[in-house]
Parts: structure tokens; C-alpha cells; sequence
């Protein structure tokens, strides 16, 4: 598990033949091993090895590679990183699995009066799980949707995000990896599985029947 929380961001060095290669802006805090799970632009994957100039060897299916934006992006790009959550540790984000729902389309990035706000596009796959002040994880950051309409979602972005990750770099029309919130996930199943899936029909009452 993560929490949407970036510790590192990273330039990719080599890509192919199953394995991604990585040079990390900065040493993580504590090291990393091989066999610990490093969320990469969201994506959860396993380091494999460490290689000398501090580079980061990862296994890369093809799958990985042909639903995420890691397939996609150019070599020297940057990626944002994560290690996963301690148990110990606050959930300052959200709860984030490194599994990718589907990618988005970076719309445009602006600035309004004091505020940087992306627009993103997202597949109606998404939908269920995308609501005005929730969760998403974009690229893997813990992030908050402020409008929710036709297919497209804003967010405002802070300068930690603006100055800690990867995402001032993406222009428009590139690829983002989306996951949608956890427990909307579930709950959307649930519901579905007993007849309650349109908005009509989800009332407090019904949702005490299906056990929320």
C-alpha cells in the first residue's frame, strides 16, 4: 500500500527487454533493497537491483508497460517515486494500491489568480469512481478533484506538488496513470451486486441494507 505521498522523483535512463532503469533525483531516506516495493508514477513495481551511480533496476511487464504511461514516456523523463507505506507511519494522503485503473490526457496546466490548476481527461471507466472532493492518485500523487464533468477533472496543485513531482513536466496530451479511490471501488461493487446502481435508487436506507 502507499499513500499518494512522493518522497523522490527520477529520470528514466533505459527502458526495454523487460527491465526499467532509473536514475533518482536524490538518495531515499533509510535506502532502498532489492525486493521493496517502489510505487513509480503510481505504478506499484519491484526493485530488483541497485546498479552503481546510485541507478535503480526494475522488472517491467508488458502489460505494466502497455496500460501505464511508463511505456510511453520518453527516455529522460521524469517519474514520480514512493515507497510503500509503514504500518506505523501517517496516512497523510489516501490509500493508494499501485494497481492502475486506466490513463487520462493531461488537458492543460494554468494559472488562476494564486492557484495552478490541471485539467485532465479520464475514461468513463472512471466515472464511478471519481467524485468533487474525493480521492484520486495522478501519476501516483495523492490528489483532490475539484470539478467533475464530460469527462474531465481539475485539480489545483500546491508548490510541494509543483516543486516535489514530476507532474509540471507533463504537457499536454500526455499520457496519465489514473487509479480511482479504494473503498469507491468497493462500494460501487456492492451496491451494483444488489440492484442499487442508479443515483435514484441510493438512499440512506438502501445503503444501511447493503451494509454501509
Amino acid at each position: 500500500m502507499f499513500t499518494g505521498l512522493i518522497e523522490n522523483t527520477a529520470a528514466i535512463k533505459t527502458r526495454g527487454n523487460g527491465k526499467l532503469i532509473l536514475v533518482p533525483r536524490k538518495e531515499f531516506s533509510g535506502g532502498v533493497k532489492p525486493g521493496d516495493s517502489i510505487a513509480i508514477n503510481g505504478c506499484c513495481l519491484t526493485l530488483e537491483r541497485t546498479l552503481p551511480g546510485g541507478m535503480l533496476e526494475f522488472h517491467v511487464l508488458d502489460e505494466t508497460l502497455n496500460r501505464t504511461n511508463l511505456g510511453s514516456l520518453p527516455l529522460g523523463a521524469k517519474v514520480n517515486m514512493e515507497r510503500a507505506m509503514q504500518i506505523s507511519a501517517r496516512l497523510d494522503g489516501h490509500i493508494v494500491t499501485g494497481h492502475i485503473d486506466c490513463t487520462g490526457k493531461m488537458m492543460n496546466i494554468i494559472k488562476k489568480s494564486s492557484d495552478i490548476i490541471a485539467t485532465i481527461s479520464f475514461p468513463e471507466e472512471l466515472q464511478p469512481f471519481l467524485i468533487s472532493k474525493g480521492c484520486i492518485a495522478v501519476d501516483g500523487i495523492s490528489l483532490t478533484p475539484v470539478l467533475v464533468e464530460n469527462g474531465v477533472f481539475t485539480i489545483h496543485l500546491i508548490p510541494v506538488t509543483l516543486g516535489e513531482t514530476a507532474l509540471p513536466e507533463r504537457r499536454n496530451g500526455d499520457l496519465i496513470n489514473l487509479e480511482g479511490d479504494l473503498l469507491a471501488k468497493y462500494v460501487q461493487h456492492q451496491l451494483s451486486g444488489m440492484d442499487y446502481g442508479t443515483k435514484n435508487d441510493l438512499t440512506m436506507e438502501t445503503l444501511r441494507n447493503a451494509g454501509w
